[in-house]
């Protein structure tokens, strides 16, 4: 079950205020949620309602891909949008430094450095959408085109499409 808590991360929680936003509510888990099922069944919700935020790397620049819970990431198609000769999945390291936050709990925006957001067309499908916090037990819901617009996102085709 969750406990609704109004901190998650700090940096998150300096991000929030940075853009002004006071009306969310972030959940904090006494189970992970670094994973999108372990996300979707802590909330309650579809698993294509989760947030993932992934990052790779794009010629050797960190990028940040949000998707929904229920996809794969198609990297020819992230390669094509950033006109990239090589794309592939960021470490851990990469990860932490780039966004200061450990993967399964990165969030759609609050990160360490300014960093190329891209989101996939279909998170535009939901009324709402959740995301991580900052950490692997914090999530929070949002609007998905405000959340696409608080991160800087460009949206574009991104997912693999299933035969």
């Amino acid at each position: 079950m969750s406990t609704p808590e109004s901190t998650g991360h700090p940096r998150f929680t300096e991000a929030l205020r940075e853009l002004g936003i006071a009306d969310i509510e972030v959940r904090r888990f006494p189970d992970a949620t670094r994973t999108a099922v372990e996300a979707a069944a802590a909330v309650g919700c579809e698993l294509s309602r989760i947030v993932k935020s992934l990052v790779f790397e794009a010629d050797g620049v960190p990028v940040l891909v949000l998707l929904d819970g229920a996809s794969r990431v198609d990297v020819e198609l992230v390669r094509r949008e950033l006109c990239a000769a090589k794309v592939g999945r960021a470490d851990a390291d990469l990860v932490r430094k780039t966004t200061g936050y450990a993967i399964g709990g990165v969030p759609p925006f609050g990160h360490r450095t300014k960093t190329r957001v891209l989101a996939d067309r279909g998170l535009l499908a939901h009324e709402e959408v959740w995301a991580a916090a900052g950490t692997p037990h914090t999530v929070f819901a949002m609007d998905p085109r405000t959340l696409v617009g608080h991160s800087g996102a460009t949206v574009a085709d991104l997912r693999e499409q299933t035969a």
